[in-house]
């Protein structure tokens, strides 16, 4: 059996809408845009959605339009996909990577406030997994020091905390299509906001500076080529009309993952949803109770050699290359003990009973070996 690690869910209504904007003349900032756009909004609960080409992009431009600049600092956790620290370092200003709670793999808000010093400006607080982060904890320190807080929810469309919508705690926040996400759009992002004026702005800088008060070959600020065209927008459309579907989906896969390594020892499974919470199920993370050095590496590529792709999530950053000089004030002892424990398994909306059972199965006879 040959289990990729991911796949989307498309069906022949997102074909459809996508062909119908084939046939027509508009292939970008038309009405699919528009309507996208009026869909996340209202599934999120926020006046505001700009649709972006990525997400990364999306956070690039919550933080230039929120006025972070040379030299000011932004929290950010480590153990994180490497487009949450960039996007500080596209403005010169200077991500502050801070450890994780182990329970969560999120920000510790302790180590937040340990962490700020008079340049701090923002928190980028990262919904690791499709798991809420500690956003009470984390927007009370905000307040008490005029922090901006900007969510990276690139992972989390559809997680609550308490019935409130991920994404609609901070400033700005984003969220990701790329073909492994929940929902997909090929490629995209979306900033949501209450923020008016933020929302304008993102909306002009995301195409190359313009306002829609000016004139033909008018730029009123810097801008940057972030459009997404109107076929991604018309299969986001088709995604978000079928969200919660896709949603319960892979909470099913979750719990079918759940149930067949329960009695497995040598592994931890990632949290449930609560009453408190709702989990958007992105990936599914195991970690190993061993952290023996080498031991997740090997684990990984004896899956592969039975046709399993699995994969480590996530390297943290300060460890890159791009980061090798990077200064790191602040010791990161959670960060890196967790990240050499944790696996990807296959993860999909359609993952069968037999592919989860044919992981666990592979995954126990490589412990055992």
């Amino acid at each position: 059996m040959k289990i990729p690690l991911s796949q989307p869910d498309i069906t022949e209504i997102e074909i459809e809408e996508v062909a119908s904007v084939l046939r027509g003349s508009q292939l970008s900032l038309g009405p699919k845009l528009e309507e996208f756009e009026d869909r996340a909004a209202s599934y999120i609960g926020l006046p505001h959605a700009v649709a972006v080409s990525s997400g990364t992009a999306g956070l690039h431009l919550c933080v230039r339009a929120l006025g972070i600049r040379d030299g000011d600092e932004v929290i950010v956790p480590s153990f994180t996909f490497i487009a949450a620290a960039n996007v500080i370092r596209y403005e010169r200003a200077v991500p502050v990577f801070v450890d994780i709670k182990s329970s969560t793999l999120n920000l510790d808000p302790v180590c937040i406030e340990a962490a700020i010093t008079p340049r701090t400006r923002a928190i980028m607080a990262v919904h690791t997994f499709g798991r809420p982060a500690d956003m009470a904890a984390i927007t009370d320190i905000a307040n008490r020091h005029d922090l901006f807080v900007i969510e990276d929810a690139c992972e989390a469309i559809g997680a609550e905390i308490l019935g409130q919508k991920a994404g609609t705690f901070g400033d700005a926040a984003v969220f990701a299509f790329y073909p492994n996400k929940q929902i997909t759009t090929g490629e995209g992002g979306m900033v949501v906001t209450r923020n008016a004026k933020l929302a304008r702005d993102a909306r002009a800088m995301r195409n190359q500076g313009r306002y829609p008060s000016d004139a033909w070959h008018q730029h009123s600020i810097l801008g940057f080529n972030y459009r997404l065209s109107e076929i991604n927008c018309a299969l986001g459309c088709a995604q978000m009309k079928r969200i919660e579907e896709i949603l319960s989906k892979r909470e099913s896969a979750a719990n079918l993952y759940h149930a067949v390594l329960a009695e497995m020892p040598d592994v931890i499974v990632p949290a449930h949803s609560t009453a408190a919470e709702r989990v958007s199920w992105f990936v599914y993370v195991v970690r190993l109770i061993s952290d023996e050095s080498g031991l997740r590496d090997r684990l990984i590529e004896g899956l592969r050699q039975q046709g399993i792709q699995c994969g480590r999530y996530f390297a943290p950053i300060h460890q890159q290359p791009a980061y090798a000089d990077w200064p790191l004030p602040h010791a990161l002892p959670v960060t890196e003990a967790e990240s050499l424990k944790t696996i990807a398994l296959p993860f999909f909306s359609d993952l069968s009973t037999d592919q989860v059972k044919y992981v666990a199965q592979a995954l126990r006879r490589s412990l055992a070996e």
